[in-house]
């Protein structure tokens, strides 16, 4: 696959200033010599870990696209046919595959998925696509794992088609036929459309307006190779979680490429560091400036919509309508990514000076090194169906709790790791599959007092209460499927991951705090004892399921206790690891990084506080806590759900 790397000693000629998005490009100077030859090493750094596809892989989707996009026409004619159409507007009805993600923009990699969007002709139902379309995809020898999702937001046909898994969606466009030159960047396209035709039609329309409002699509392509590796590598990619999404991703980069439109990809992965190490969130990332269709349609504008003015790291898709495809990053999380932005922006300063080398910038970081405290969440289900539904609810609902737990006056952050693991088993004798996902904690020192108690009841209970409620009104709760979560230090983890997950090489921690075991079986934070607290096996964490009642029987089926644990803290010292941007962009910080010009900046709204500091532990809500001697009785403070 050909890369946009010029030969050393090659000099090329700046193209003719073009704008590109809504402001005038920071710098049009061309790549020198050291710029080709850190684009050719970095090229030469991705292959490894398998983020270049090679052609014979590409060939492979392209046939295999093919055969899908034959196999709609012959559908839509099928269809046609059978609603009694005339024979010449059958012959010329059309129809056909569109994708968008990862794939349309070109950086997709072995093994990702393809998604795909079914566009048919206004005859053809969205109740025909999910039924005569879902049976001939059955009869077709090289389609496995087919199932659909007919009631999701944006309803979908999932399959592996000749070992490629694809997604495919269904519009129906407005037209007595779809011919092949479709354009679907025309807005017209849209009148007299469903909602979920356009939220169908949304991907199609904004991976094509990317690439369209890009300089060059070469180095737009490589450039987000390297960052999406990079995302990934640090774990900050994860829509779901509150971290971008590769459409989030694919935007910030082709902004730097209007930035710098005459930069290769070595230059362009710097200037990415650069500018949004020091962008003023939440201005808004934008492409090109936002058009109003009349179409009625509702479109990302802090001036008409409040709730639009609360979101913390606006980037908005350059497709009518817009959206922010950031509504779910948290303060915690982009406390991380911007952390991360500055920690890239002093390696490739390193790299520049010659002083590091390109994979220093994929290295892992430490997440189970970098805190003190964490808490785990544990999804289990009786069969591997059931655990596939219930661990996907799950992990959509974890920013909800991050959301909550920063609201807590003393949690400074909040830090879901979005790789989940394998748990292990309540019972070996039992069937159950189970997966767990880590959040690391950063305490903040009281200022009146060394010892701080945390109450994290109400924030974990309305978690399970959420979840659970969900699964029972989408009719996907079974009994069996649990919720458990629980409090760790750092030196605990190992009871729970694996020691190849946990051996990495040591950081300096988010807070140097220790935690110990009080008589009243409360959670002590101090910096001075080390002496270890006894914390029962993940297995005998207690887990309860909804209840709708009063009752707490074992068969009752309804929201239930959550059990959490009050952390008594002293803390010492809370320290954050930052990289002075001035200090490490070696005068490239110099570079004046143009904001949103048609959006004021805005400040946030005041940031809600819960405090809830108590004396001693409290486990769970109900039964109530009994008093006097019998108040200690209580079990060792595992969080358990």
């Amino acid at each position: 696959m050909p890369f946009p790397v010029a030969s050393p000693g090659t000099r090329r000629t700046p193209s003719p200033p073009k704008r590109c998005g809504i402001s005038s490009p920071i710098s049009l100077a061309a790549p020198r010599e050291t710029d080709c030859v850190l684009t050719q090493k970095l090229v030469e750094t991705l292959k490894p870990f398998g983020a270049l596809e090679e052609e014979e892989e590409l060939q492979r989707r392209i046939l295999i696209l093919e055969k899908l996009n034959n196999l709609v026409k012959e559908w839509i004619r099928e269809m046609s046919e059978s609603k009694s159409l005339p024979p010449a507007v059958v012959e010329n009805v059309g129809g056909k595959i569109f994708t968008f993600g990862s794939y349309r923009l070109g950086v997709h990699t072995r093994g990702t998925d393809i998604d795909a969007l079914c566009v048919a002709p206004r005859h053809v139902d969205r109740s025909d696509f999910f039924t005569s379309f879902y049976e001939k995809l059955k009869l077709h020898a090289e389609v496995k794992d087919l199932r659909a999702v007919e009631e999701a937001f944006v309803p979908v046909i999932k399959l592996c088609f000749g070992g490629i898994e694809i997604d495919i969606l269904f519009a129906r466009l407005a037209l007595q036929t779809i011919p092949e030159d479709l354009d679907l960047r025309d807005d017209s396209l849209l009148k007299n459309l469903d909602i979920r035709c356009i939220r169908s039609l949304n991907g199609c329309r904004v991976t094509d307006e990317i690439l369209h409002l890009v300089p060059n699509i070469d180095n737009f392509r490589l450039t987000l190779r390297a960052i999406r590796l990079w995302a990934k590598c640090h774990n900050i990619y994860s829509n779901i979680l509150g971290f971008l999404g590769g459409v989030s991703w694919a935007m910030l980069v082709a902004r730097t490429c209007q930035l710098y439109p005459n930069a290769l990809a070595s230059t362009l992965v710097r200037k990415f560091f650069l500018v949004f190490s020091e962008w003023e969130w939440p201005n808004p990332v934008l492409l090109k400036e936002p058009e109003e269709q009349n179409l009625n349609l509702p479109v990302w504008d802090p001036r008409v919509n409040p709730s639009d003015r609360y979101h913390l790291m606006p980037i908005i898709t350059p497709a009518y309508p817009q959206q922010n495809s950031t509504y779910n990053v948290s303060v915690s999380t982009r406390m991380v990514m911007i952390e991360a932005f500055k920690q890239g922006l002093a390696i490739t300063h390193e790299i520049l000076l010659s002083k590091a080398e390109w994979p220093k910038l994929f290295e892992a970081p430490s997440f189970f090194q970098k805190y003190k405290h964490y808490i785990v969440l544990l999804a289990s289900a009786p069969t591997e169906k059931q655990h596939l539904e219930w661990v996907g609810l799950v992990e959509s609902k974890i920013r909800i709790l991050v959301g909550s737990l920063e609201k807590n006056e003393f949690i400074t952050l909040a830090h879901v790791n979005p790789q989940s693991f394998p748990a292990p088993r309540e019972n070996p004798d039992k069937e159950e599959f189970c997966t767990m996902w880590v959040i690391g904690l950063v305490l903040k020192k009281p200022e009146d007092s060394e010892v701080l108690s945390i109450d994290l009841t109400y924030d974990i209970q309305s978690f399970k209460d959420t979840v659970y409620r969900q699964a029972i009104n989408s009719k996907m709760f079974e009994m069996d499927m649990k919720i458990a979560a629980m409090h760790l230090r750092r030196k605990e983890l190992h009871q729970l991951l694996p020691n190849h997950v946990l051996q990495t090489k040591k950081t300096h921690s988010t807070e140097d705090v220790r935690l110990t075991t009080l008589n009243d079986g409360s959670l002590d934070l101090s910096a001075d004892i080390e002496n270890g607290m006894s914390v029962p096996s993940p297995a005998r964490a207690v887990k309860t399921g909804p209840v709708t009642g009063s009752s707490q029987g074992r068969n009752s089926p309804a929201p239930a206790v959550m059990a959490a644990s009050v952390t008594n803290v002293q803390i010492t010292e809370v320290s954050s690891q930052q990289v002075n941007p001035g200090e490490s962009s070696g005068g490239a910080s110099r570079d004046s990084i143009p904001q949103t010009l048609s959006q004021p900046a805005m400040s946030l709204p005041p940031k809600s506080t819960i405090t809830r500091v108590v004396s001693s532990t409290l486990l769970v809500n109900h039964p109530p806590r009994p008093s006097g001697s019998t108040a200690t009785n209580i079990a060792n403070p595992i969080v358990g759900v």
